[in-house]
């Protein structure tokens, strides 16, 4: 069950020009997440809202989360400095179900993050196809590549790795291998493209879905979504029913 935690922060440093690796000493939440999931931290005492941000690795009793300040909550968690403490809520919401066997996961930009706690996950072995706009927005590598059989990048511009989006090395990947599943999280058109890959295929897709949230935990419904619940259209709470779906279920149109 979700929880309510003072968490001292560790670390905090920046990994690119607007993303940060935080982490924080909250063995009450770390015992318990696993992949996919995510925290809602309060970012200051005068914003009522909290920020949801998704849970990137975690050991016995830290949390790293990789963040974008995109605004001024992120943008206040991004100064704080170790020593400090933060409110976070959490676990929430339901994350990957990692097969034991071979899978490929999937991240565009910020969404790579909670990919790499899916990666160090699980049993079986490994492949990430990661992309970002450019060579100056890629993240984690060192940490994928430790986790992964295989690392692919991909970059908008060519600057970095393979020109082009993420479908290019998934399609590929997909044909020529045998996979259990494949793990993705990014922005809705990319997820919704590796989906359709996913399905042509014939391999199960599990999606994250990145919406803006209100509440994190299902009451205020700003983060509802189209999705398929017992053979008909119907809406989902992303903070509570997902954020990580079978992407099947989506109403991606």
């Amino acid at each position: 069950m979700p929880d309510v935690f003072i968490c001292d922060i560790v670390n905090n440093e920046r990994l690119s020009e607007s993303v940060y690796a935080l982490t924080a000493s909250c063995p009450g939440i770390a015992e318990i997440a696993y992949a996919g999931q995510f925290v809602s931290i309060k970012c200051g005492e005068e914003r009522l809202l909290r920020r949801p941000v998704s849970i990137c690795r975690k050991n016995d009793e830290e949390l790293k989360f990789v963040f974008e300040v995109k605004g001024e909550g992120t943008s206040w968690l991004s100064r704080r400095m170790p020593g400090q403490s933060l409110d976070i809520l959490g676990p929430l919401g339901n994350g990957f179900r990692v097969p034991d066997g071979n899978i490929v996961v999937v991240g565009g930009g910020i969404g790579a993050p909670p990919l790499l706690f899916a990666a160090e996950t699980s049993k079986g072995s490994v492949t990430a196809v990661l992309g970002f706009r450019d060579s100056g927005k890629v993240i984690l590598r060192n940490e994928f590549e430790s986790a992964c059989e295989s690392v692919y990048i991909t970059t908008d511009d060519g600057s970095g790795g393979i020109q082009g989006t993420v479908t290019v090395p998934l399609f590929e990947l997909l044909g020529n291998c045998g996979y259990d599943a494949v793990l993705a999280c990014g922005p809705r058109a990319m997820l919704s493209a590796v989906a359709d890959i996913c399905g042509q295929r014939g391999v199960p897709c599990q999606v994250s879905l990145e919406e803006r949230m209100g509440c994190g935990v299902g009451a205020c419904v700003v983060c509802a979504c189209a999705t398929v619940i017992d053979g008909a259209p119907g809406m989902s709470r992303v903070c509570k029913d997902g954020p990580v779906f079978d992407a099947r279920s989506i109403i991606w149109q």
